[in-house]
């Protein structure tokens, strides 16, 4: 095998590894410390990948490495960590404290509903306007497989990629901020009956957008097709089309409030360079 370049976002790279798999070529991921990671090719491909790993270099983010790691992505990763593969338990050991916390409740506290402790434990955490922590429990709550699956991927994933290119404390902000203004916005416009890191979720697509719209020469933290994506699956929402409810309000208020989070760091990151 042939080194091809060094990157220190397992996830991303793992999406590159996918995407030349795609294209009937092969690669493979080492680390010695299940952060950064080594990517190497066969030689006889090592010609046909160099302008692609350039590409990616560009743009690590955009849509069409997530893609692959979809349609040919396997939950084994490829990644060679100290002689053994690194799975998708190690990778989840690399995340931050604040990305596995998170994670982790959310699955604990399903789990615990899925085994007959429903009413005790969402009476406890559901929105209380007399409570101030239940002004944020209401993220860690979901109802559904698809539910927790789908707001889980989008937190790792988008929370990583802030904390790698942004620091730990943006993360921890915008969780903070965004669940507070998200729960209370789902609470003010339909009631207390609601659940779910979407939320969240929506204020770190919301920042992602913003910060990469501010600081062009970077790496974009997420790609305009997802943008889209989720802003349509926004306004579907509100348009009650879809075939499942939505804490809609949770979503808009979630958007504005890391949008706000964006362009408030960095009018404070402008002063403090003055």
């Amino acid at each position: 095998m042939i080194e091809l370049g060094s990157l220190n976002n397992p996830r991303a790279a793992q999406g590159f590894i996918d995407y030349l798999k795609s294209q009937d070529l092969q690669g493979e991921l080492r680390s010695t410390d299940g952060s950064t990671v080594i990517i190497s090719v066969l030689p006889e491909h090592f010609h046909q990948v160099q302008p692609l790993w350039a590409e990616f270099t560009q743009n690590p983010n955009h849509a069409r490495y997530q893609q692959a790691s979809w349609e040919v992505g396997s939950t084994q990763s490829p990644l060679k960590y100290q002689g053994q593969s690194l799975n998708l338990v190690a990778r989840f050991k690399a995340l931050s404290w604040l990305n596995q916390t998170v994670s982790i409740l959310s699955i604990v506290i399903y789990i615990a509903f899925l085994l007959g402790g429903f009413e005790t434990i969402y009476t406890t955490l559901q929105f209380n306007p007399a409570e101030p922590l239940t002004w944020i429990t209401p993220a860690i709550v979901h109802f559904s497989a698809m539910h927790i699956v789908f707001n889980l991927v989008w937190w790792v994933s988008l929370g990583d990629n802030i904390e790698k290119q942004c620091g730990k404390l943006s993360l921890i902000g915008l969780f903070v901020v965004s669940a507070l203004i998200s729960n209370w916005a789902q609470y003010l416009m339909v009631g207390p009956n609601f659940g779910g890191l979407s939320g969240v979720v929506y204020a770190l697509l919301g920042f992602c957008w913003i910060h990469s719209a501010l600081n062009p020469k970077q790496p974009a933290l997420v790609s305009t097709a997802i943008i889209g994506f989720m802003l349509i699956w926004l306004v579907l929402g509100f348009a009650d089309v879809l075939f499942i409810g939505m804490a809609n309000w949770a979503h808009l208020g979630g958007l504005i409030s890391g949008m706000a989070y964006a362009v408030t760091t960095s009018i404070l990151k402008t002063k403090s360079h003055n």
